[in-house]
């Protein structure tokens, strides 16, 4: 039984980004959960829709905790983000166990990547679905990109790891059988074409970013005159 545990809008222009203090939390949580990983989702861009730069989230993946642990897994990561609350954020914080996830927080998490959303309607989900949610202050919009974070982490294809396995740790130019090491399921081309060994070229200074594909960790890539080149996804 996996909980997920998502954030959104924590920041403003100057300060640390939402990714950072998830992987922050991620941290501190690992002292009693195993984490996964955490990822980050794209939500759609519009001028209707305040955000700070990209307008994304992000889920943290705690694959053994169970129901039961909800309440104090929630205790624990609204704690780190009112103590590292940002002046004009509007943070909101999710948590929920797989099994609350139903079709309608799904569709939910699909519509956040191309609708402008309400927080009535993200308050009354989470209700309906007797999941813990909670602006953290501001407006309180970010309610709706981390009720949209859950169902878009739960699907399993969307948004891209900002951390899993070791693979931060490697930066700049790596070979395959590295980064396959450090907790990449797959190394594919565009074309379907599957990279076991080789040199991956990604920017000095930067890990590569890999997805969340069908239950697997898959690192895009492109072969470009002899380099191979991974690709960032939204």
């Amino acid at each position: 039984m996996t909980v997920y545990v998502a954030m959104d809008d924590t920041d403003n222009l100057n300060s640390r980004g939402t990714g950072r203090l998830a992987r922050t939390v991620a941290a501190a949580l690992a002292g009693e959960y195993e984490v996964f990983g955490v990822t980050r989702h794209q939500l759609f861009v519009d001028d209707a829709i305040p955000y700070t730069s990209h307008n994304s989230c992000a889920v943290i993946h705690l694959p053994h905790a169970e129901m039961q642990d909800v309440p104090a897994i929630f205790e624990i990561a609204e704690t780190m983000m009112l103590d590292d609350f940002v002046e004009g954020s509007d943070p909101g914080l999710a948590v929920a166990s797989a099994s609350q996830i139903t079709p309608a927080l799904l569709a939910f998490g699909k519509d956040a990547k191309g609708k402008v959303l309400t927080q009535e309607t993200a308050r009354s989900l989470a209700k309906n679905l007797d999941i813990m949610l909670k602006g953290l202050g501001g407006t309180e919009d970010g309610v709706i990109g981390c009720m949209a974070g859950i169902g878009l982490a739960r699907a399993g294809n969307d948004g891209r790891f900002l951390q899993v396995g070791r693979v931060r740790e490697i930066t700049g130019v790596s070979t395959a059988e590295e980064l396959l090491e450090a907790g990449i399921d797959a190394i594919i081309t565009r074309d379907g074409r599957q990279v076991t060994k080789g040199i991956i070229e990604a920017p000095e200074g930067k890990s590569v970013k890999p997805c969340p594909i069908g239950g697997w960790v898959v690192l895009i890539v492109d072969e470009q005159d002899g380099h191979i080149i991974p690709v960032k996804r939204d």
